[in-house]
This record gives C-alpha cells, structure tokens and sequence, in this order.
C-alpha cells in the first residue's frame, strides 16, 4: 500500500509541477491558444499565475513532507486541496464542452482521494 500511494503521489505530483510550471511561466496568450487552454481567454495574468503557484505547491506538498517526515499530515490535507482544484477544473472545462478533459479531470481527483484516503487511514 505504501508503494502505491508513493507512486501515486509522485505521479499527481508530475501534474501539478507541469501544470504549475505553464501558468507560472507561459504567456497567456499562447496558454489560450493551445487545445484545453481557451478558458485563460476570460482570466487574468494574475489569476493564472496564483493557480501556477499554487500547483507548484501542491507538487511539493505530496511528496516533501511524508519523505522527509515533517508534518505528514499536509500531504493528505494538499490532496483534499487538489480534489477541490480539480472540482473547479471539472466544472470550467464542462462549460467549455470539454469533456475529455472533465474525464482527466476526474481521474486526477480519483487519484487525490486515494492519497487522502491512504495518509489519513494509516
């Protein structure tokens, strides 16, 4: 069980940096550009780059504080965080008729939830 939910982690992590990386630091014009990114068109720089860093964190979150043993307890609490984020993800891509990504979405939750469930169940 603990292999998967390291795996698993790592994997969500990988998300998150990625994600975190390409709104932190790519334009917005060319965010809005590629397939998934149309919803930046009606959000602010701003708002793209706190969602960058807050998926930065989240990176960190799964992975640093069980693998260096200070403050576990933040890794089930980042992945409740990013069900929440991922909620938000499911509902802006549903209205954008984006429903391949509503289902990425929903597998990055299904993900999240494992991680919550198995920190918090141990």
């Amino acid at each position: 069980m603990d292999l998967a939910l390291w795996i698993t982690a790592g994997l969500l992590a990988t998300v998150a940096l990625l994600g975190g990386i390409t709104k932190t630091f790519v334009p917005k014009e060319k965010l809005a550009a590629q397939h998934g990114g149309e919803w930046t068109r009606d959000a602010g720089a701003g708002f793209l780059k706190t969602l960058g860093i807050l998926e930065l964190l989240a990176a960190v979150g799964l992975i640093l504080p069980a693998a260096l043993d200070i403050a576990p307890v933040m890794v089930p609490v980042t992945a409740l965080c990013w069900i929440l984020l991922m909620v938000g993800a499911m509902v802006t891509h549903g209205r954008l008729g984006q429903f391949k990504l509503v289902m990425l979405n929903s597998v990055y939750l299904l993900l999240a939830a494992f991680i919550a469930w198995g920190h918090l169940a141990a």
